[in-house]
């Protein structure tokens, strides 16, 4: 008897040792995950606050009011990327968990931003970068300048008391930012090619990654999924058209917008090439996660409904 329960005492030893080393190994794994996804919630919202803060801090005489005011938003801007994606439920970014969507879509807007600046800042202080890339922009702008095109609408912006020189600024920043849209957009088409995204192997959340798409709202997960990446393909072709028509009719009862800024040159461009490419984009990832439903159902052989369908 004393020979059974010694085995039983030592039984049960290795078994406590071994469930402390299983939970702690199981504690390591979660603390690791968490300081990982602290870490690229840090580093995300450290680009943005860079991105933001760019024009006003390669521009030179950018008054100390204009810098508060951008470093203000920077801060609010890099906030709101760190408890986007250090938080473990979905907020309002979407795709948090399906790259390369979010780093295209950033990637594109600060390469925008910074080349635009540094057009800017060549009006003032030349460089070799500064000439090469405001003969890009003109170029392209020239290039694109014709009757009820986007650039020549994305002109029409401007004031009717705006100089030649701002309006060869304008074109240029025009032609530059559209041609960047459209490399960005391309690039991501390919992107989703290349790495056959969303997976068809890995479980991809739909509830994650497009946390304002409520998939109980009524009607066909897929068709409701198809329709709104329609409608976002739609905004992204007609966007480059309405937004300088909107521009000109609100200068009607409001001051007109002023592009004698830099700043605000860079940042209304921005916005105009970056907006209707991000719709482009989400469209097109709509699009792919819909067909992926489809076949999901298909190969389960059920017609499964709703958000657990692409889980």
């Amino acid at each position: 008897m004393g020979k059974i329960e010694a085995a039983r005492h030592k039984v049960r030893e290795m078994f406590g040792i071994s469930f402390r080393h299983s939970t702690e190994f199981i504690r390591y794994e979660d603390i690791g995950a968490v300081i990982s996804q602290l870490t690229g919630a840090v580093m995300r919202a450290m680009l943005v606050m860079a991105m933001i803060a760019t024009p006003s801090v390669l521009l030179p005489g950018v008054g100390a009011d204009g810098k508060q005011m951008v470093a203000l938003i920077a801060l609010f801007g890099g906030a709101l990327t760190l408890v986007e994606y250090s938080a473990s439920y979905p907020g309002l970014i979407e795709f948090r968990y399906a790259p390369p969507f979010n780093r295209v879509r950033f990637l594109s807007l600060f390469a925008t931003v910074f080349l635009l600046t540094v057009m800017a800042r060549g009006h003032i202080e030349p460089s070799a970068l500064s000439e090469l890339v405001n003969a890009v922009g003109t170029v392209i702008g020239h290039a694109l300048d014709f009757p009820f095109s986007p650039v020549r609408l994305a002109t029409n912006m401007l004031p009717l008391a705006a100089t030649p020189e701002q309006f060869e600024s304008a074109l240029a920043s025009a032609g530059l930012s559209y041609l960047i849209s459209l490399l960005s957009l391309a690039l991501f088409v390919m992107l989703l090619k290349f790495y056959g995204w969303p997976s068809r192997a890995a479980a991809f959340n739909v509830w994650v990654n497009l946390p304002t798409f409520d998939p109980t709202s009524g009607g066909d997960v897929v068709d409701r999924l198809n329709r709104d990446a329609r409608i976002n393909i739609a905004l992204g072709f007609l966007l480059p058209f309405l937004i300088p028509q909107v521009v000109k009719i609100a200068a009607i009862g409001f001051h007109p917008i002023s592009f004698a800024s830099p700043q605000t040159l860079i940042w209304t461009m921005a916005a105009w090439a970056f907006l209707p490419a991000s719709l482009f984009m989400r469209g097109i990832a709509m699009r792919r996660i819909a067909d992926m439903i489809r076949v999901k159902r298909r190969q389960n052989g059920l017609p499964l409904p709703g958000i657990f369908a692409a889980a």
